[in-house]
C-alpha cells in the first residue's frame, strides 16, 4: 500500500511540500558555500588549480612532466569565478543531504515494497557520485588539458588558456562524471518499479559497448587508445554493474501473481 498520507494530500499539498524541500536544500547548500568562500586559498591552489601543475599525483603517477599556465582577461573574473566554484563546490559537498530530500518526497508516493527496493538506491547514489567526480577530476580533466595544450592549427598560434575557459572545462568535466554515474542508480529506480529487467540490459550489451566507446571519444578528444580506453572502462563497468542491481523478470511476474 501507498502511504495514508501520500493519499491525503491533494497537488497543493505535494507542491507545498516539494517547495519547502528546495527552500530546504538552498539553505543548507548555501550555508556550505559561505563555509567555503573563505576557504579560497585551499580550495582553488590545493584542488581546483591542482591538475595545472606536475606535482598533480596522476602526473607522477604516469611520470608526465606537464604545467599549464592561466591568465585572465576579464576584469570581474576572479571575483565571479571565487564566487561560482564556491556554490559548485558546495553543491558537491551537500549531495548527500539533496538526494536524502528527494528520498523524502519520493517516498510517500512509493508501494511498500518500492521502498524497500529504491532506499538502497538512493543511499548509494551519493556514493555513485563521489566516485564519479574522482575519475573525472583524476583521469579525465588531466587527459583533456593535456590534449587541448598539445593541439595546435598551426605553429604560429601559442596555446594561452584563460582562467574562464578552464574552470568550464573543470566544472563539466566534475559534474558530467558525477552525474553519468548515477546510471546504476536509475536503472535501480526503474527495475524496483518494474519498468527495466536484467534481461533487457543483457540484451543491449552490444549497444552500450558502441554507445560507451561513443560517449568516451566524446569525452576525451585526443583520440589517443589509451585515453579512450581509461574512459571506456569505468563507464562499461557501470552498465555491468547495472545488470547486476537489476531484478530478473520471473522475479516482477512472481510478485504480479501473488
Amino acid at each position: 500500500m501507498r502511504s495514508d498520507v501520500s493519499q491525503e494530500m491533494s497537488f497543493w499539498d505535494h507542491l507545498d511540500v516539494l517547495r519547502k524541500s528546495l527552500i530546504r536544500s538552498a539553505v543548507v547548500v548555501g550555508l556550505i558555500a559561505v563555509v567555503l568562500f573563505f576557504f579560497k586559498d585551499f580550495l582553488f591552489d590545493r584542488i581546483i588549480f591542482a591538475p595545472t601543475r606536475p606535482d598533480f599525483f596522476m602526473y607522477r603517477a604516469l611520470g608526465v612532466d606537464f604545467q599549464l599556465d592561466l591568465i585572465n582577461i576579464d576584469v570581474a573574473a576572479q571575483f565571479t569565478t571565487h564566487i561560482r566554484i564556491t556554490f559548485i563546490a558546495a553543491l558537491i559537498i551537500g549531495v548527500p543531504y539533496l538526494i536524502w530530500e528527494l528520498w523524502n518526497f519520493v517516498a510517500p508516493a512509493l508501494y511498500r515494497h518500492e521502498k524497500r527496493a529504491i532506499k538502497g538506491g538512493f543511499l548509494f547514489a551519493a556514493i555513485l557520485f563521489y566516485l564519479g567526480a574522482m575519475i573525472g577530476y583524476s583521469i579525465v580533466l588531466p587527459l583533456m588539458l593535456r590534449f587541448f595544450a598539445d593541439y595546435q592549427v598551426s605553429d604560429i598560434v601559442v596555446n594561452t588558456f584563460s582562467l574562464r575557459s578552464y574552470i568550464g572545462l573543470f566544472s563539466s568535466s566534475v559534474l558530467l562524471f558525477g552525474l553519468v554515474f548515477e546510471f546504476p542508480t536509475l536503472i535501480k529506480v526503474l527495475s524496483a518499479m518494474g519498468l527495466v529487467h536484467r534481461e533487457d540490459l543483457r540484451q543491449y550489451r552490444r549497444h552500450a559497448v558502441c554507445g560507451v566507446v561513443i560517449l568516451a571519444a566524446i569525452i576525451t578528444p585526443s583520440g589517443d587508445p589509451f585515453s579512450l580506453f581509461v574512459v571506456s572502462v569505468p563507464l562499461y563497468l557501470l552498465y555491468e554493474f547495472s545488470i547486476l542491481i537489476c531484478r530478473k523478470r520471473e522475479v516482477d511476474e512472481a510478485a504480479a501473481e501473488a
